[in-house]
């Protein structure tokens, strides 16, 4: 498979919710530091904005801005990766913050290995 190649949403869909968390947890970061990137920040103030919006806390807070703006299928992927059993305990965060993050990353996941990357754009904006 090449990079970035888009995969069958029917067969993204049966991909395991954290899989799908796991991409989008990539995807998010790297769409954050893109944007702090063209801010011409230093390597350390970049790494110190981007922790500040890729932690649990603050992506539970995007998820909840965007709940409303989920379609059906995003709403499904979303509370497959928010109910889904982590195996490991999130450090400083609030189980509920790390679920809601888990989910929110699941659906970036899905989008991405989707090929809808102008859906992730518009769902994330620019509010850096």
């Amino acid at each position: 498979m090449d990079f970035g190649t888009p995969i069958a949403a029917h067969k993204v869909a049966l991909l395991n919710a954290l899989t799908l968390a796991h991409v989008g947890d990539a995807v998010h970061s790297l769409y954050v530091r893109s944007k702090l990137a063209a801010q011409d920040l230093t390597a350390y103030s970049m790494h110190r904005n981007a922790s500040n919006y890729v932690k649990a806390a603050a992506q539970a807070q995007l998820a909840d801005k965007l709940a409303d703006l989920f379609t059906e299928q995003e709403k499904s992927v979303y509370l497959r990766g928010r109910n889904c059993k982590a195996h490991h305990k999130a450090k400083n965060q609030s189980g509920a913050d790390y679920r809601k993050a888990t989910g929110l990353e699941a659906v970036l996941g899905y989008l991405y290995l989707t090929g809808q990357t102008e859906r992730i754009c518009a769902l994330l904006g620019d509010d850096l």
